[in-house]
């Protein structure tokens, strides 16, 4: 995240033009007096039209997890691990978390050994390493990231992906784990052979000394970005640096018997996927160069290579002609080569839109409540029908500070977030957003292997301040998921129309999030008569025969 204080996917719009006209406006929404429609809208679903089969759900451990899985005490955070990872429901058939499919793991550089001379003033944005030399390994190491990929494991996490803000202090060029140059990948010059055994020995410890097999690797991240600042770790990358290191990294991981794949991307907004960037050129247009049918620079014939191409949803999420038209751009580029996937791998709010959208109108002051929940799943929606996206990932699952970031907010009981070193460094409050429960409205029911299917009813390219929906099926056990975002302030009432099949007793079972709900189960409704309420994300799921 940079961050700041102040199968082929059909598009379901014409064209890659988005008029603000087709956009149902605040303004005129605010002037609507009713709070329901009467008129009942078909919801037509083909289970025959196959769209893109999904991958995960994710969100990643950086920075918080490090301390709270190493000091806090255990059932605080087996609270949060439940709150993450659990698949259960409680006795009342709530979910009892939100089910995440993907857990990230910040595999870190060092910059927590070097302590103040890392320029990184932010104990908290420092990482520990494995190594300080390549040579000597100390696993317990990152102890509390270690924990949480534990928890995830028990808790039924299928996959964990391991990623990098920077090389280990000891091979980059300036002994930082932040950049002091511009463009080019803060290494020492021929240290790329030992990055990667940096990478494989790590991994390969991982497994056999901690138990946990790394299912991806992720090797660089928001290369776009200069990274030449203090706040955190990072550096830039080229195209071409990305290329070598991958075609040096593959053999190191296959000789150590490691089955983890390679995902390369992780651009800082969805543009480096689809367009050149000026002043950006050798790190832009990463669709083409590394998958693209007549690039010299190919991957794809790597067999540890995923091919995958993933980005962040920062930036071009506001305003929502953007939101449409990046995502528009970067399926239509992506589907020019078969068997791309697009992964959207991290996200918080840092936009800002103004009150009217945002609570503080951005990125500061976090917001516990339904609004920006209501945002994030908009970005969910929109990624997942418009980019064609697999996999939907969350930046950092906890936060300690008083900002738009985080799934889980932990305070001290009397403040909102801190910049303390201590604050909470030992122990700390609970707080669960609605945004960890309006991601779990997909997490938790939308599963690896489910497949999105067509509603030839809604478009939600031009449905980002209406009614969004998205539908999934799996096909061994005949679930169907239906996954409304009601951003209106009108509840809106619909019955259901499947093609390709008839739902069981013609109910759907919802699960509500809302401003006064999270994920609740409610009564089953009549397909032919049910009603998505104003300004919540509600979960359908029902089967089919």
């Amino acid at each position: 995240m940079k961050f700041i204080n102040n199968n082929k996917v059909s598009l379901l719009c014409a064209g890659l033009l988005f008029a603000n006209s087709i956009l149902v406006s605040c303004d005129s929404e605010n002037n609507q007096n009713s709070n329901s429609e009467s008129t009942i809208a078909e919801l037509s679903i083909n289970l025959d039209a196959n769209l893109q089969t999904m991958e995960s759900f994710g969100a990643s451990d950086a920075w918080q997890c490090n301390f709270i899985g190493k000091n806090w005490p255990s059932d605080k955070k087996n609270k949060i691990a439940d709150l993450l990872f659990s698949r259960e429901f409680d006795a009342d058939g709530n979910p009892k978390g939100i089910g995440l499919s993907l857990w990230r793991f910040n595999l870190g550089a060092g910059s927590t050994e070097q302590g103040d001379a890392s320029d990184i003033s932010d104990e908290w944005r420092r990482t520990e390493c494995f190594t300080t030399d390549g040579v000597s390994y100390n696993m317990n190491k990152q102890a509390g990231q270690v924990w949480f990929m534990k928890a995830a494991r028990e808790r039924g996490v299928d996959k964990l992906l391991a990623f990098t803000n920077s090389a280990p202090v000891y091979l980059t060029q300036n002994g930082k784990a932040h950049a002091t140059i511009k463009e080019y990948y803060n290494l020492k010059d021929g240290k790329m052979p030992d990055l990667a055994d940096f990478w494989a020995t790590s991994l390969d410890k991982l497994k056999t000394e901690q138990g946990l097999t790394i299912d991806y690797v992720s090797p660089f991240n928001e290369p776009q970005y200069e990274w030449d600042g203090t706040a955190q770790e990072g550096s830039p990358v080229t195209n071409a640096a990305i290329y070598s290191f991958v075609n040096i990294l593959s053999p190191k991981l296959q000789s150590k018997g490691l089955d983890a794949k390679i995902v390369v991307g992780e651009g800082g907004s969805y543009e480096p996927l689809y367009k050149t960037i000026s002043g950006k050129e050798s790190r832009s247009n990463q669709i083409d160069y590394f998958f693209g049918v007549n690039s010299a620079k190919n991957i794809a014939g790597l067999s540890n290579v995923k091919k995958t191409i993933s980005a962040h949803s920062y930036w071009q999420a506001w305003p929502l002609t953007e939101l449409v038209y990046s995502r528009q751009s970067a399926a239509t580029r992506a589907q020019s080569v078969a068997g791309l996937s697009v992964w959207s791998t991290e996200y918080c709010v840092l936009e800002s839109p103004g009150t009217a959208e945002l609570p503080g109108g951005g990125g500061p002051g976090r917001d516990l409540g339904i609004q920006t929940a209501l945002w994030t799943a908009r970005i969910i929606s929109t990624d997942i029908a418009v980019g064609g996206v697999t996999s939907w990932q969350w930046w950092t699952a906890v936060s300690r500070g008083d900002y738009k970031d985080g799934l889980i907010h932990v305070d001290d009981g009397s403040s909102k977030g801190a910049g303390n070193a201590d604050y909470c460094k030992n122990d700390g409050y609970i707080r669960d957003a609605k945004i960890l429960w309006a991601l779990g409205n997909f997490s938790f029911f939308v599963k690896p292997g489910m497949v999105r299917v067509q509603i030839p009813t809604v478009d939600n390219a031009a449905s980002v301040n209406d009614v969004m929906v998205t539908a999934y099926k799996d096909a061994t056990t005949k679930k169907l998921v239906v996954v409304a975002v009601n951003i209106s302030k009108l509840a809106k009432t619909y019955k259901l129309n499947l093609t390709g099949g008839t739902l069981a007793d013609n109910k759907f079972t919802p699960y509500t999030t809302s401003e006064t709900l999270s994920l609740k189960k409610g009564a089953a409704v009549d397909a032919t008569n049910f009603e998505i309420p104003a300004k919540s994300i509600v979960t359908y799921v029902g089967t089919y025969k």
